[in-house]
């Protein structure tokens, strides 16, 4: 899969060309998982460790890596399961956000799941975070359930969990 980065992120020449470079999909290695980490350090107040990340390596979930020229803009982690798939892990870098590169990845991990036999596309979110939810509902996802005291918080506490799925 590729597509052309938006004018946002090319680099101008001295001549007045713009650059885009080609976006492409790959596999998390674990010579990417540095700048992986880096990202998701930046993008949560309770990131997934690298012992979240080899572990999912380890079991063999899908970790698929969005990547512009040899900019990290995001990834995502699903794990296969019988007639559906369940998003484990979707983020775009802060600074790439708000570009459609969240929906590019959506894309990726739908087409991932048909060629599993998944029927249907799984997640929680936060309850808080209104950003993620308004992605995944344009993209079709549609509110089925919570999940009480879900996610780590602040200070100790726990945070409620939409869950959300969406047929292929």
């Amino acid at each position: 899969m590729s597509a052309q980065i938006s004018p946002l992120a090319s680099d101008s020449h001295s001549n007045g060309t713009v650059f885009q470079p080609e976006v492409r999909l790959q596999a998390l290695s674990i010579n990417d998982l540095d700048a992986l980490l880096a990202i998701e350090q930046r993008a949560y107040s309770h990131p997934w460790t690298r012992g979240n990340f080899t572990d999912a390596l380890a079991s063999g979930y899908q970790i698929q890596l969005l990547k512009g020229g040899p900019e990290l803009l995001g990834y995502f982690v699903a794990m296969p399961g019988v007639d559906e798939a369940h998003l484990l892990n979707l983020t775009v870098a802060p600074e790439f956000q708000g570009q459609g590169w969240a929906r590019l990845l959506l894309d990726a991990l739908a087409l991932w799941a048909r060629g599993q036999k998944a029927q249907w596309l799984w997640l929680e979110v936060r309850v808080s975070n209104l950003r993620a939810r308004q992605i995944y509902e344009r993209y079709g996802f549609r509110h089925v359930g919570e999940r009480k005291r879900y996610y780590p918080a602040a200070d100790g506490m726990r945070e409620d969990a939409i869950v959300m799925s969406v047929p292929l």
